[in-house]
């Protein structure tokens, strides 16, 4: 039996960054992967090819420039799924070569099968040639998620199909019944939506994105809603099937009936511990499959860690990064902070949302006295040559010490533009940093400042 100092089980952002710390921290490390490619959903399925055809999407339909160009500008008039597959692919396979790269030259063996544990020190590896037993004092379980399925739902693969399925469909529908208004449900609405498909949104809650800033919401719906999109919100599918003529039909609880050439079940994500028998090494999880750990990442075995989408909430592949980082470092004594606070979020809609600290609503809650400065994009140079009159940034600063409280973005490069505001709050910057910082022009930038301006003439006012 081969013994390692730790195995790390799946190979996604939380698996990668945790095998890489142990070797970092002189451990012999083995990982794990059930899947022939390394990366787990984020590069395979997920994160990644998700953002890669949302740019696909963006350039081939010319949307960045129709503000300029006028409505019917298109850099390719017809847009196939084999247009955006093309990219996906290409990115993919960049991804899963630079991932395998960094693994090798950490010296880091990779395992392929799928991991069950004996006990909490010994894991099986099976696979189609056999199975192998491996030792290891110290486990790191990243398996990651995968779509969550309900019996109401019939995927197919073809016409019902989860997020996982996308580049699977035959043809970009026509028409097309998107239910969940999560994360991953949104931003497959913007996507095809922005192709030209006629896109109805279910979704059981009153409003989309319920944890992201209601105005920034608010925007991104007027948006959806000026490319035909259809919501439903309150609305919750009965039953699905698959239309004797042709595509879908969805039935909701309140009676109404949807028809579309095609469905997509974004309704959350469900554990990959299936099989685990994570039973053998004094484990469970929750319905979701979701492991509890505490603020060190280690479970109710002492020995046994978990990081990244596994263990729920934020679900964000930049976080489960840090996760894994953490969990091996902790396991091996090494020191590391790191405020949950201050994660950033990213919602790569169209246009994109991004944002860090608190709401108005948590604020307005919490009785901490506030004031809000916001930006315009058309107001700004940049935002009118890179044609995008529709993003907003939004700051939200204490009244009294002027602290930033949070920082809300909507548009072309939120996610990217949010870094800064993210640095100032992390060094407990105040929102007069903006006013006297220059900034590059014409650049996005510039919306701090103009934002900072806007907020602090309202608090002069008040005297």
């Amino acid at each position: 039996m081969q013994s390692f100092d730790l195995i790390v089980i799946g190979s996604g952002p939380a698996g990668q960054r945790a095998a890489i710390q142990g070797s970092k921290s002189g451990k012999r490390v083995a990982l794990i992967e059930k899947r022939e490619v390394l990366g787990g959903a984020s590069i395979n399925t997920g994160t990644i090819p998700s953002k890669t055809m949302r740019e696909a999407v963006m350039h081939l339909s010319g949307y960045t420039s129709q503000s300029i160009y006028g409505s019917n500008y298109r850099v390719k008039e017809r847009i196939t799924m084999a247009d955006l597959s093309f990219r996906v692919q290409h990115v993919i396979k960049t991804e899963v070569d630079v991932t395998a790269a960094q693994l090798s030259r950490n010296n880091i063996e990779v395992l392929t099968g799928q991991a069950s544990f004996l006990d909490a020190t010994h894991i099986r590896v099976e696979n189609s040639r056999g199975q192998s037993d491996f030792e290891a004092p110290v486990t790191i379980i990243a398996t990651g998620t995968k779509p969550a399925a309900s019996p109401k739902v019939p995927i197919n693969a073809s016409t019902i199909i989860n997020s996982d399925q996308i580049l699977q469909m035959p043809e970009i529908p026509k028409s097309l019944i998107v239910v969940g208004g999560g994360v991953i449900g949104v931003e497959y609405t913007c996507m095809f939506a922005t192709l030209g498909c006629r896109v109805i949104l279910v979704e059981k809650r009153p409003r989309l994105l319920e944890f992201a800033d209601s105005e920034m919401v608010e925007a991104l719906s007027y948006h959806l809603r000026d490319h035909r999109v259809t919501m439903r919100l309150n609305e919750e599918v009965e039953s699905v099937e698959e239309n004797p003529s042709g595509g879908v039909i969805a039935n909701l609880q309140s009676k109404k009936k949807l028809s579309g050439d095609a469905l997509l079940y974004a309704v959350g994500r469900q554990g990959n511990v299936d099989e685990m028998n994570l039973a053998a090494a004094g484990l469970d999880a929750d319905s979701r499959g979701r492991i509890a750990v505490d603020d060190q990442f280690r479970t109710k075995v002492p020995n046994i860690y978990a990081a990244g989408d596994v263990i729920g909430f934020p679900s964000l592949a930049s976080v489960s990064m840090e996760q894994g980082r953490s969990a091996a470092a902790n396991a091996f004594g090494s020191v590391t902070s790191s405020n949950p606070a201050y994660y950033p979020y990213g919602i790569y809609t169209i246009p994109e949302i991004s944002f860090i600290g608190k709401t108005e609503e948590q604020l307005t809650e919490e009785d901490v006295p506030y004031e809000v400065g916001v930006a315009f994009y058309r107001e700004i140079a940049r935002g009118q040559i890179r044609g995008d009159t529709t993003g907003r940034l939004k700051l939200i600063f204490h009244r009294e010490t002027r602290k930033v409280l949070g920082v809300h973005i909507i548009g072309e490069g939120a996610a990217e533009l949010l870094h800064i505001g993210q640095a100032v709050m992390i060094l407990d910057g105040p929102v007069d940093y903006f006013v006297q910082t220059v900034f590059n022009y014409p650049t996005l930038a510039e919306c701090y400042k103009a934002a900072a301006f806007n907020g602090l003439n309202k608090l002069a006012k008040f005297g």
